[in-house]
């Protein structure tokens, strides 16, 4: 179980409508430095400058040295905004993202637009890791839910590399066991588990990778994320406020007390927290690396 611990950084804040269609909700900018995609309207690609004394991913962490020093001259450094496309379900999977800081969505969009997360990558994975075994197109829309940044790197070059590195293909077929199985416990999640429990694991999550207390979260996407609308979406908000668990005003929600709130939440979010100390070992919480940072 992650601890306490307080963490403060900004972000910024992602913007959706709920009942907008599939086209609109999602459009496909993407993090290039000079790459064909283009940012959404009004908002700016940036590129920072490589330090690999920074890395937070925990599956980079995870590689041989020797391993990491092979992969990192094909790491692009790259700022994620909030509400920008990775990738757009059938389209080609050409880049892949080591989260470094906050939180990509997998998103079902359905025809009416009514959209449902049904997975989340943060600092313990990377995108798409189906695409490393010779499924080129996303399965699932793929989005910015709390802005970080991340490290991109092209998939051919990915590929090449496990080729030829054999601990670095075992921990991405290790790794890509793990996230098919946040899928699965996410179907079982949404079907199961009450809006409340859901919201709590949410927010546990978001509180994990966002590497602060208090982060932008309109009720829009928040209904968005959970397949909730928005009027569920507020009267649960509201029970978690009036319980002291959390602060939610104007689109900002803070975290007051991180214990009551893990002792709200379902029993995914433990199972999640338990299949992350297989692969990375017990010894490196996401909160150690956000206060290291």
């Amino acid at each position: 179980m992650i601890g306490a611990a307080r963490r403060k950084f900004d972000c910024a804040q992602p913007a959706f409508k709920m009942r907008q269609s599939a086209d609109n909700i999602l459009s496909s900018p993407r993090f290039m430095k000079r790459a064909p995609h283009r940012p959404k309207q009004g908002q700016e690609v940036i590129i920072m400058a490589i330090d690999a004394s920074k890395i937070r991913n925990r599956l980079l962490r995870l590689l041989p040295d020797e391993t990491l020093e092979r992969l990192l001259p094909h790491l692009q450094p790259a700022t994620m905004l909030g509400g920008m496309t990775i990738d757009h379900i059938n389209g080609p999977i050409t880049q892949m993202y080591f989260i470094n800081r906050g939180l990509v969505s997998l998103v079902k969009v359905m025809r009416d637009g009514r959209t449902v997360e049904v997975g989340a990558v943060g600092i313990e994975g990377v995108t798409d890791p189906t695409a490393l075994f010779g499924i080129d197109e996303a399965i699932v829309e793929t989005m910015v839910q709390i802005p970080g940044d991340a490290f991109r790197i092209d998939r051919r070059i990915l590929v090449g590399l496990m080729a030829t590195d054999s601990a670095l293909s075992r921990v991405m077929q290790q790794y890509t066991r793990f996230a098919i199985g946040q899928l699965a416990q996410t179907a079982a999640c949404n079907r199961l588990h009450t809006l409340e429990e859901r919201c709590c694991r949410w927010i546990l999550t978001g509180h994990d990778c966002a590497g602060t207390d208090t982060f932008n979260l309109t009720h829009e996407f928040l209904g968005m994320m959970l397949g909730a609308p928005r009027s569920s979406v507020s009267l649960t908000a509201k029970v978690l406020q009036r319980a002291g668990c959390i602060d939610y005003a104007r689109g900002s929600l803070t975290v007051l007390d991180r214990d009551a709130l893990e002792s709200l939440a379902c029993e995914c979010y433990f199972e999640t927290q338990g299949a992350m100390a297989v692969l990375y070992g017990p010894d490196d919480p996401p909160s150690q690396l956000i206060a290291s940072s």
